[in-house]
């Protein structure tokens, strides 16, 4: 997940838990614990992507595929970063220590708003089809939501309608909803949105604003929480139905693979969702043909709704253009190797092993490899090794020992 969308959804938080406990007896006390909350929220709900600085451990793109995301998006590793954020705020903040040390209700505050940010980063991040690996030292494999667009506008909506509304000053207000519409209309025109999810958008927007403007005129209502638990309850909706319509994308899927050879296992549908839509999906899938030795990889667009909206309608930046005549499901391409030849190259290559510790649909090609999930096979990406050209190099060190998600590729029958 984008670290706008992290960093709004930590002020969100800080900004309902703030709401949600007794106000501290004085106006400044309550001041300062407003913002540090927003400060914890905020920063709690970033500080697992620290992981960033540890990518130069490996050389490119080793470094980045198996750094981030890493020990630090982990439940142990959340433990450590809550002490280590709680204790820059004691330490750096005099005003937030004098009200710490004198308030248990702020002190329960910032516990709550330090866990929920970690937690909901790592979770948020998990939401994809990056994956996370958050129960590591006691087990190593890689969880993939296959659910929400790395980028979702939604969050921004349920979130930063809210906070903007809490500003004061009728201009910085009106500059921050300005921006929050502006935003999606703009990608819209550029083509990452559907104008009905453009439309849907609006319309949250304009439900939050109601819910805060009827808040707003009752006794406190400059203090209610309703329109932050209503965008808290929207981001929540959003995420069910995505995975109600992920399910039905996989069933969908996984019908036409035993249709078209019905001789293939099918291990992996690696889906990724579209920004605002619940409809569009591109996936990749991965499966095994036992009778030649070989594994088939298969990418394609689907809208698990061809009545409502045809899968030549999905953006096409976001995953290219649907060629194929079918409404609901069009194959892009299809890619085929030798399960000897991806299981050789392991053995004799260390940096293509370490490689194979991410890699969840591998395209070999003769001198690079390539995770597909995020381009057609044998189209370069950010995963993209040369392992052909590190072949004399030195073994990487540092490297972490996640599961390889490609496990039941590389086990020998």
């Amino acid at each position: 997940m984008d670290n706008l969308t992290h960093s709004l959804v930590g002020l969100g938080i800080g900004a309902l838990v703030d709401r949600s406990v007794p106000p501290e007896p004085l106006p400044d006390a309550q001041r300062v614990r407003t913002r540090m909350l927003l400060t914890i929220g905020c920063l709690a709900s970033n500080f697992p992507d620290l992981d960033l600085v540890l990518t130069r451990l490996l050389e490119a793109p080793l470094g980045y595929l198996l750094q981030h995301r890493g020990h630090t998006h982990t439940l142990l590793g959340a433990l450590a970063e809550a002490a280590l954020l709680l204790g820059l705020v004691w330490l750096l903040w005099p005003a937030a220590r004098g009200l710490l040390r004198t308030s248990r209700r702020a002190r329960l505050a910032a516990l709550v708003a330090t866990g929920a940010g970690l937690l909901l980063h790592i979770a948020m991040d998990g939401l994809n089809v990056y994956g996370v690996h958050p129960f590591w030292p006691f087990d190593a494999r890689w969880y993939y939501g296959d659910l929400i667009f790395i980028v979702e506008p939604v969050f921004w909506i349920a979130f930063g309608i809210p906070l903007a509304l809490m500003v004061r000053g009728r201009v910085p207000r009106g500059l921050l909803l300005a921006l929050l519409v502006a935003v999606p209309a703009g990608v819209t025109f550029a083509g990452f949105l559907q104008w009905g999810s453009l439309a849907g958008l609006l319309a949250l927007a304009g439900v939050l604003a109601w819910i805060a403007r009827g808040q707003a005129r009752r006794p406190g209502g400059a203090r209610s929480r309703a329109a932050l638990a209503a965008g808290l309850a929207a981001s929540l909706a959003f995420v069910a139905v995505q995975a109600v319509a992920m399910h039905t994308a996989r069933d969908t899927i996984a019908t036409a693979i035993a249709r078209l050879d019905p001789g293939e296992r099918l291990l992996d549908t690696a889906l990724s969702a579209y920004p605002a839509n619940p409809l569009c999906w591109s996936f990749v899938t991965v499966a095994t043909d036992a009778a030649h030795g070989n594994y088939h990889m298969r990418r394609g667009l689907l809208s698990i709704a061809p009545g409502v909206s045809r899968a030549a309608a999905c953006p096409a930046p976001i995953a290219g253009r649907a060629m194929d005549r079918d409404p609901g499901l069009a194959w892009q391409s299809d890619e085929r190797d030798s399960l000897a030849h991806l299981r050789g190259l392991r053995r004799a290559n260390c940096h293509f092993d370490a490689w194979m510790r991410f890699a969840r649909a591998p395209s070999v090609a003769e001198t690079t490899a390539t995770d597909a999930r995020w381009s057609p096979p044998g189209s370069p990406n950010f995963s993209t090794i040369d392992y052909a050209g590190l072949a004399s190099a030195p073994c990487p060190h540092a490297v972490p020992g996640w599961g390889y998600p490609r496990g039941d590729l590389l086990r020998q029958p």
